[in-house]
């Protein structure tokens, strides 16, 4: 049994697996650089939107069960929750793990384990044993030792939805590839303590693999729906009632359309398949393509619905419309903007010199990258009676629910099927 647990990045996954495994009555301890986020959380309270957390976050902070710090400490399991975002030219930037593990390895000790959950390139587990071992050259490791290894290294990464995370952590299978066999058994006895599904068995390097299949598998369908959303408005056709059609066909299950493919998962995994297959991932390439240019495709739909705008109304200029963004998150109904292509849609439409409304249910604040002079943060009711034109970008429930105000606007573009 694992009766201290250490969850190095206390984000959108690291939290809520760190408060399971406190909710279970396991001492955890988590690790964040972001004085912020271990300040809230020690107050029982969270620094993200995710349903349910707050309570439990609150609960096992009360009991004693979970404590945030910004320095490691020893524990007899460390699991690395970090974020691994690409550099230009899309090139994997492993950094934050390559931190994490300098960080840990002072205080680890024989017989402890070490559990990389971040989205990762292949190969990307041994980096990290071999970034340990460097740094602790008194211990021994999987590469060097194998299963009599002083510390077992493994990778299992988690497969959640954001807005479900705290169901699905305990819900969903959860694949499990140790470097060693010592370790895959090791890192099922620690799942076990609250997850539910099946815990299967495998390398780590075919572990990491999985992981960006999955979430390469979803980008090239919904590549499929983006692009055939553009085919469709320029055959005008609504591409919303195709899709419903096609659907009934009962081996076609078409997705819905959108503004682009956000998040931290599916926006960046598939390069990391590029990255080291680049003459062979030929449909995973172009299916990022595809996706990263939808944000271009809609920016231009903007600037005609603008231009058009200007000239009905010859006495205004650029400065003087209003531009009202409906949604900044990357999916609908959660607060994270990461990788979000609402963003990267209003960051351009406020190059183009408009004043922008940003309307995000989810936020009460602009993030940095998006505090513009020519942009604030508005209510959906502000945005509506000021806007020229309103660009639905993320499906937000509160959106829907005032589906009847949006109709009304008299320029209205939809990326999302709101009206539809």
């Amino acid at each position: 049994m694992f009766n201290t647990i250490s969850m190095i990045g206390l984000g959108y996954i690291g939290l809520p697996t760190a408060t399971m495994f406190a909710s279970r009555k396991r001492k955890v301890i988590g690790v964040d650089v972001n004085q912020h986020a271990v300040d809230t959380i020690n107050q029982g309270k969270i620094h993200i939107i995710e349903p349910d957390l707050d309570i439990l976050v609150q609960a096992v902070v009360q009991q004693g069960y979970l404590r945030a710090t910004t320095k490691p400490e020893p524990a007899e399991a460390f699991l690395i929750a970090v974020p691994t975002p690409f550099t230009d030219g899309h090139k994997p930037d492993l950094s934050y793990i390559e931190a994490a593990a300098k960080s840990i390895a002072p205080v680890l000790e024989k017989g402890n384990l070490v559990i990389l959950e971040s989205t990762s390139p292949v190969g990307t587990t041994e980096k990290l044993a071999q970034w340990l071992a460097e740094a602790r050259p008194d211990l021994t490791f999987p590469q060097q030792k194998a299963e009599a290894a002083d510390i077992q290294v493994a990778y299992c990464p988690e497969r959640v939805l954001p807005g479900r995370v705290v169901h699905e952590l305990v819900s969903n299978d959860r694949v499990l590839g140790g470097m060693t066999r010592t370790a895959t058994f090791m890192a099922a006895a620690l799942y076990k303590t609250f997850v539910q599904g099946d815990l299967v068995a495998t390398n780590a390097r075919t572990a990491e693999m999985c992981k960006l299949t999955e979430n390469s598998f979803r980008d090239v369908n919904i590549a499929f729906a983006n692009e055939l959303s553009m085919i469709c408005d320029d055959l005008q056709i609504n591409v919303w009632e195709l899709i419903a059609l096609a659907n009934r066909h009962p081996r076609v299950n078409i997705l819905q359309p959108g503004s682009g493919v956000g998040g931290h998962c599916i926006a960046v995994d598939p390069w990391f398949i590029v990255d080291t297959s680049p003459q062979i991932a030929n449909i995973i390439r172009t299916a990022r393509e595809v996706n990263d240019f939808k944000p271009e495709w809609l920016l231009d739909k903007i600037k005609i619905a603008v231009t058009e705008t200007l000239s009905r109304q010859p006495g205004r200029s650029m400065a003087d419309i209003k531009v009202a963004c409906l949604g900044l998150a990357f999916k609908a109904d959660i607060d994270d903007l990461r990788e979000s292509p609402a963003v990267e849609i209003t960051n351009k439409v406020i190059q183009l010199g408009c004043q922008v409304l940003g309307v995000e249910p989810n936020i009460t604040e602009l993030p940095s990258k998006l505090n513009a002079h020519n942009l604030q943060l508005s209510s959906l009711q502000v945005a509506l009676d000021n806007a020229d034109v309103v660009c639905v970008l993320v499906k937000h429930g509160v959106f829907v629910e005032h589906l009847a105000d949006i109709r009304a606007h008299a320029q209205v573009i939809d990326a999302v099927g709101l009206l539809a």
